[in-house]
């Protein structure tokens, strides 16, 4: 699963790797630390050239309460097309969820560790997702799920589910396209070997409050036990 990512990007390097047209606003909120329920940015296929600000937790737009529970923050990309709160989202709404890296805890003697996974070449990682909006009056709610697949070599000593990464821009345009179902899964699939880094950095990270340069500070492995 992905269950806490990083954004520290900036615009000019946001318009260099997606496109020049692309709106960011005029100031990014930068997050050392995201979490599940909190905001983060994504690029949705009705607004292909806008950053947008969705609360992580996907609120299907049927939801009796429209709370965000924090359960939907990964879509399992076997099966998506049939589960409720995602086959129409998976068809009609994707996006594009930045970040610079993600995170992932290793068990080490009943501590979770963790590990910061980023792309080698220091691109902007681009993760598929699905949206969603709910409704209640003239109030809306607009949130993002991020799709999982079956991890590559780097990630697997770490978990077992990662997210799908679309690594060239022409994925990730494509990904916003018009398509059909089976085009749409055909996407979907575990990223290639040796495109990722993954390092141990401080158990700070396991804090939500925590948020800072220190998240991403490279630490030695701890020493193996035997």
């Amino acid at each position: 699963m992905c269950g806490r990512f990083s954004f520290v990007v900036s615009k000019e390097k946001i318009q260099q790797q997606l496109g020049e047209q692309i709106d960011t606003g005029i100031n990014l909120r930068i997050n050392y630390n995201v979490a599940p329920t909190q905001h983060a940015y994504v690029i949705t296929n009705d607004k292909p050239l806008a950053l947008q600000y969705f609360t992580w937790g996907l609120i299907p737009h049927w939801s009796n309460d429209g709370e965000n529970s924090g359960k939907l923050i990964n879509a399992r990309m076997e099966g998506i097309e049939a589960k409720p709160s995602f086959r129409v989202p998976v068809r009609k709404r994707r996006c594009l969820v930045l970040a610079d890296s993600f995170y992932e805890w290793k068990n080490e003697a009943g501590r979770k560790i963790p590990y910061r996974i980023a792309l080698k070449n220091g691109d902007i990682m681009v993760m598929a997702g699905i949206w969603d909006v709910w409704y209640k009056d003239d109030y809306a709610i607009k949130s993002f799920t991020i799709i999982t697949a079956p991890p590559n070599k780097e990630v697997t000593p770490l978990h077992n589910r990662m997210p799908v990464l679309l690594a060239d821009r022409e994925e990730q345009q494509k990904w916003l396209k018009d398509l059909s179902l089976e085009e749409v899964l055909s996407m979907l699939h575990t990223p290639p070997d040796d495109l990722l880094e993954c390092y141990r950095v401080s158990e700070k990270v396991n804090a939500v409050n925590n948020n800072g340069p220190e998240m991403h500070q490279r630490l030695a492995d701890p020493p193996a036990l035997f």
